[in-house]
């Protein structure tokens, strides 16, 4: 089951700073990220400003990044509004209600890797880039798949060695995925230049399928080239740095930022070819 995005306790502290403001500032908030109130839903606390924001909090997918991304909006504005009251100095000389919650809430939404700066808040780690791919793949019956999506998650800033070795493994799931779901068959020792070759041609993705007439032919059939480099540059990678092969004892692995760029990559490749996939169904 996918895990939460932003968690309870956090919720939990905006919902209670959201208590200082009206029902009118609390509609328009949240009205304005686009997030859909849910009439029908009675939730278990008490109050009528806590009430409005669970029923808006109760629509929300907490653990899709589409979803909460609306969310994040309202968390920027509230976090902006404090940050704007805190620098106001009221007749006592300071404001120190303002500097308290802004401080509160930046604290809990940082421990759900966030940041927050100039008025925006930004992921951390691996969280972001995989989003897209979680979205996704939510509707496929692929255990394998969503378990690789997982272990990128949690390995890019831990163990980036697993996360660049997975990287290249979330590339094969996807074509093994796409293919079998189209009845194309394919070799258990098939490697992934083999893999990748056979899903772009399923797709319709090869540079021979995209007409010269057609506008930016040739930059298209570029881009289309270039994501069989990289997944075969990523391969590469894994064979050097990541899992799954014995190395020598003084060898050097690299950076939780060369994981990242590698689940970025292998994961915006899977996140195309799905929606291909899916835009193309046969």
């Amino acid at each position: 089951m996918p895990n939460d995005i932003i968690s309870k306790k956090t919720r939990y502290e905006f919902r209670e700073h959201f208590v200082s403001r009206t029902l009118r500032e609390i509609e328009m908030e949240f009205d304005s990220a686009d997030i859909p109130l849910d009439e029908d839903y009675h939730p278990a606390c008490t109050g009528q400003r806590r009430s409005l924001v669970e029923k808006y909090y109760h629509s929300i997918d907490w653990s899709k990044w589409s979803s909460v991304r609306k969310v994040l909006t309202v968390y920027e504005n509230a976090l902006s509004i404090l940050e704007g009251q805190k620098e106001k100095i009221n007749f006592l000389g300071t404001n120190e209600w303002a500097e308290t919650a802004f401080q509160q809430l930046k604290k809990w939404i940082e421990k759900d890797r966030f940041r927050y700066s100039n008025g925006r808040l930004t992921s951390l780690g691996s969280n972001q880039p995989l989003q897209g791919i979680i979205d996704t793949t939510a509707s496929f019956d692929a255990p394998e798949l969503h378990r690789q999506i997982d272990r990128m998650q949690k390995a890019a800033e831990d163990d980036p060695e697993l996360a660049i070795g997975t990287a290249k493994e979330l590339i094969e799931t996807t074509c093994k995925t796409i293919l079998e779901e189209r009845g194309i068959p394919f070799g258990d020792r098939d490697d992934l230049p083999i893999l990748m070759k056979e899903t772009r041609k399923a797709l319709g993705l090869i540079p021979e399928k995209i007409p010269n007439s057609a506008k930016g032919a040739e930059i298209i059939k570029r881009l289309l080239n270039n994501l069989g480099n990289i997944a075969q540059t990523l391969a590469e990678l894994r064979n050097l740095y990541g899992t799954g092969h014995g190395k020598a004892g003084k060898t050097r692995g690299l950076s939780p930022r060369h994981a990242r760029l590698a689940v970025g990559a292998a994961s915006t490749i899977s996140m195309f070819f799905f929606d291909s996939h899916l835009e193309k169904k046969i």
